[in-house]
């Protein structure tokens, strides 16, 4: 009796978690329907839409007949990957200073740190974009690699201040005792022993990165912007061209949502690292 239970229990829950991936996947899936409709097609109804047998690939080669988007994609991957190896840089040593040599303020400092995220963005855009004007950084990848470093880097922090916290700090100093730099302590044994943290961190940075809009939407123009202004540009005064912004939008995504499947383990271990010991 307990077994059945237990069996129908399993049942139950494994029913529900797939109606609720399939609920959260299900926007992407109508994107990926759209753009392979005409745009005649994509403003009918949407029963219409999915039992239309027509498909074709017309708005892709529209898509990329008028965009470059090779050029995009490859802002996007610099961006993301430019940002990403910045905030690491700078969040190693300030996580490792938090977790290992903790001051009176230190938990003060991480909670205003996460208290900048709650920040409108709007709110600090004016200067800048004016500091950026008057640094000749607008419309450049230079200039939204440090933006986007530095709107992710308190996330970035308070991760790997979270993986650092895990580690017993007595393995740190008995490599202090057998003669070990500062930097030899950081790069061979602690770094190596937080790897699972290290990679989810990586992996989640790249893919805020990737999908920032506002920013990308008003620091770049036409030579830095990545496939976030790719899929805008697809928004006009005329009215939105649905299956042309379908193509687009699947088109800018279909990268990160690759790498998100391949390193799904990774992402979930480095998630979860530290949580049971």
């Amino acid at each position: 009796m307990a077994r059945s239970v237990t069996t129908a229990r399993k049942t139950a829950n494994t029913i529900v978690a797939g109606a609720l991936g399939l609920l959260m996947f299900f926007p992407v899936l109508w994107i990926i329907i759209l753009s392979f409709k005409t745009e005649g097609d994509a403003i009918k109804a949407p029963l219409e839409i999915l039992f239309n047998t027509g498909w074709t690939t017309e708005s892709y080669g529209t898509v990329q007949a008028r965009s470059n988007y090779f050029k995009h994609f490859s802002n996007s991957l610099i961006i993301s990957l430019g940002s990403t190896f910045l905030g690491i840089l700078i969040a190693v040593p300030a996580a490792w200073a938090m977790a290992f040599v903790p001051a009176k303020r230190t938990k003060d400092v991480l909670m205003w740190m996460l208290s900048t995220k709650m920040l409108p963005p709007v709110g600090v855009l004016v200067p800048i974009y004016l500091i950026f004007r008057d640094l000749g950084l607008l419309d450049t990848r230079t200039g939204l690699v440090f933006v986007l470093m530095m709107i992710n880097l308190p996330i970035i922090v308070w991760m790997l201040y979270t993986y650092f916290r895990e580690i017993p700090g007595e393995i740190l100093e008995a490599a202090r005792m057998d003669g070990a730099s500062l930097r030899e302590e950081v790069i061979y044994v602690l770094l190596p022993m937080a790897i699972p943290g290290m990679a989810s961190t990586v992996l989640l940075n790249i893919i805020l990165a990737w999908n920032e809009a506002f920013w990308t939407l008003n620091l770049t123009a036409a030579k830095a912007a990545p496939l976030t202004a790719f899929i805008a540009s697809y928004s006009s005064p005329e009215g939105l061209f649905y299956a042309k912004l379908s193509a687009a939008s699947v088109m800018a995504i279909a990268p990160i949502l690759i790498m998100g499947w391949f390193s799904q383990k990774q992402l979930v271990r480095g998630l979860t690292f530290g949580a049971v010991k």
